[in-house]
């Protein structure tokens, strides 16, 4: 608890400073760390090695091992996803309207950082550069806690941005990192009360239940990502087969890909087959129910959970309904609230599946791989919100924010 109280401390300090930076000064910073990135890719690369030795010696399997994994095109793409930040709008210091009351007073709203940012994550060293940076450029200080796989990147992430910091001037403890990956020091990092003022978990289903349950300091749910494709009984087939394969193959460790097929009966016929023979050359475990393993008998039987299940893996889970209506609530039942796709060339059932699926991202005729803070336009993300009060979505610059009433006045008194 000590390291953590320190850190506390010395991000609150931070953030005074932090919030009265101006947009130049906080781009300037975010140059010089984006370029430190660049020149120490070797360094990072190295620290990566030594993660993923450790990992594949404690038997992580592979998709787990590619979320871990740091490339020479990843660094650069971290440092791609800072230089569009930096050309992003600055929402900090915005006023959101002023009115004038009766007794003239005018009072309006004015955009401010929500402080100390707490990020409990697993094994993405990506994630620790694009929440440094997102949370950089809103004003916010954030302490980090990554997962024991990519300790050694993230320490020597964190190294490469607090030097950058030092060389411009900046406060070096906008970013800090928790280096005891212990479950017991994340569990206090939940009952941090008196420093952070919120806290967003970002990694797999246990991980953000843990601190939904546990945590006392407010909380942004993230991540879990049940994400369906439903192909209806007016696809066009081949696209819909070309969306299905990349939504679960081009990633499937990541919380956007998909993990379980819906498909009209009146097109399971012509659609599965080819589906399961395109899936199957990149290896995806396949399961079902009773009607889609009699069109596909290499289709294995799906048990209930399997529809619940995000399985960042290569498999899929396959579910044969009558019409749109069961489609719907098959995937209300099942979805995690993240991303849902149908693919029609009915404009009428486009409609209502994005007006009645109840999800952070809903998608017509394109793959759920999109959701993502860098596709839709933020530079990148701090996460993928999947509840409904704050942020909802990809989490870019005005979900780190808040607002603060501003009052002004000429000697009025309250009588």
């Amino acid at each position: 608890m000590n390291e953590l109280i320190k850190k506390g401390q010395l991000a609150n300090e931070a953030k005074i400073a932090l919030a009265n930076l101006s947009s130049v000064d906080k781009n300037k910073a975010l140059d010089r760390v984006a370029h430190a990135l660049i020149e120490h890719q070797d360094v990072l690369l190295e620290a990566n090695q030594l993660d993923i030795m450790h990992a594949e010696e404690n038997g992580v399997k592979g998709t787990l091992i590619d979320r871990l994994t740091l490339t020479e095109s990843r660094i650069h793409a971290m440092a791609e996803g800072i230089a569009k930040i930096i050309k992003l709008d600055d929402p900090i210091g915005e006023v959101l309207g002023m009115k004038k009351q009766p007794n003239g007073l005018e009072i309006g709203q004015r955009v401010v950082p929500l402080g100390v940012i707490g990020i409990i994550y697993e094994a993405r060293p990506n994630v620790t550069v694009d929440a440094f940076a997102l949370c950089f450029k809103t004003g916010n200080a954030v302490i980090l806690r990554g997962g024991k796989e990519a300790i050694h990147s993230n320490m020597k992430i964190v190294e490469v941005i607090r030097e950058a910091l030092r060389q411009v001037d900046m406060p070096v403890d906008a970013v800090s990192l928790i280096e005891d990956t212990s479950r017991e020091t994340a569990t206090d990092m939940m009952k941090l009360n008196d420093y952070l003022d919120v806290l967003i978990p970002r990694g797999g289903a246990g991980l953000i239940q843990a601190v939904v349950h546990n945590s006392t300091v407010p909380v942004i749910e993230t991540g879990v990502g049940n994400c369906h494709i439903y192909v209806d009984q007016e696809a066009d087939l081949t696209m819909a087969t070309d969306i299905l394969v990349n939504a679960k193959t081009q990633r499937p460790g990541v919380c956007n890909a998909c993990e379980s097929l819906v498909v009209h009966e009146a097109v399971a016929d012509a659609f599965l087959p080819e589906a399961c023979t395109q899936l199957k050359a990149f290896q995806v475990d396949i399961v079902g129910d009773a009607s889609s393993q009699r069109i596909v008998p290499t289709i294995g039987a799906a048990e209930e959970a399997d529809y619940g299940t995000e399985y960042l893996d290569y498999k899929l889970s396959v579910k044969i309904v009558k019409d749109l209506d069961e489609a719907i609530k098959h995937i209300n039942r099942y979805n995690t609230k993240h991303s849902e796709a149908i693919i029609t060339e009915n404009y009428t059932h486009a409609r209502r599946f994005l007006d009645e699926v109840d999800a952070a991202a809903v998608y017509v005729n394109a793959s759920t791989r999109f959701t993502d803070g860098f596709e839709f336009g933020f530079g990148a993300e701090i996460g993928i919100s999947t509840q409904k009060l704050h942020a909802r979505g990809p989490m870019g610059l005005k979900e780190l924010t808040t607002t603060k009433y501003i009052i002004y006045g000429n000697g009025q008194i309250r009588v």
